[in-house]
Parts: C-alpha cells; sequence; structure tokens
C-alpha cells in the first residue's frame, strides 16, 4: 500500500512539473512563437487577395481586414445559387489556408487546382481555391 502511494505521489510530482515547465502543453500559447508561426501563413494568402470565380456567376472576393491585423481576411462571396448562399465572413491564415466560419460550421479555405474543385467547368484552371469538392473559385 505505501509502494503504491509512494508511486503515485511521483507520478503526479513528475506530470505537474511537465505542464509547469512547458507553457504551450497547458494550453496557454506563447505569444511569441503564434507570431512567428502565423508570418509565413499570411504572407502566402495575402497572394490570393482579390476575385476569384467560380461556376454560374458564383464568387469569391478576398480582401485584407486591416482592422484586425496581418493574417485575418474578409471573405466575401457568392457560394450557392440559393439567396441566402451569400455574404462576408471573417478568416485567419493558418498552414493549411484560410479557416473561415460559414453556416455549417469551420471552414478551411485552400489552395488547389481545377480537378481539385471537383467540377468540370473548373477542370483546366491551375490557380484555384477550394472550400471542398463541389466548391472552389479559380482565376485564368
Amino acid at each position: 500500500m505505501a509502494k503504491a502511494a509512494l508511486a503515485l505521489s511521483t507520478l503526479l510530482l513528475i506530470s505537474g512539473c511537465a505542464q509547469h515547465s512547458n507553457g504551450t502543453a497547458s494550453g496557454a500559447p506563447d505569444s511569441g512563437a503564434s507570431t512567428e508561426q502565423n508570418q509565413p501563413h499570411h504572407q502566402e494568402t495575402d497572394q490570393w487577395v482579390g476575385r476569384w470565380i467560380g461556376v454560374e456567376g458564383l464568387f469569391l472576393e478576398i480582401s485584407k481586414d486591416d482592422s484586425a491585423g496581418p493574417g485575418h481576411y474578409l471573405l466575401h462571396m457568392r457560394y450557392g445559387l440559393d439567396a441566402d448562399q451569400s455574404g462576408t465572413f471573417e478568416g485567419q491564415a493558418t498552414a493549411e489556408g484560410i479557416r473561415f466560419n460559414r453556416g455549417g460550421g469551420p471552414q478551411l479555405l485552400s489552395a488547389g487546382d481545377g480537378e481539385a474543385t471537383g467540377m468540370k467547368w473548373l477542370l483546366e484552371k491551375e490557380d484555384c481555391l477550394v472550400v471542398a469538392t463541389g466548391e472552389g473559385y479559380c482565376r485564368d
């Protein structure tokens, strides 16, 4: 019984020290590392600023959200044919692309080509942004 209590105490002490010594392990982000990690992401996604064309009148316009800071964007889009399938959404650069929330929850806008859009009308395009198969926007 004493050995079990000693082993448990040692385990708790070790796990407590490990969490305390590493701020990111405890869930508290390191502000310096966060800034450095976002820097390359927004440099890539800054190149996406402008108008992208989908099919049947669908479009995506990306602009920088200067009030929110580097790596933040406003996504003005018409993403469906129904009247309620358009709007402006706030996005943030990540390693994978631009994350934003729309209707059904979190979405990711990522770079791809016409084939990645899954739409035959965009198949030959090479410079595209894709939300999901069946929703993509391209530049000529």
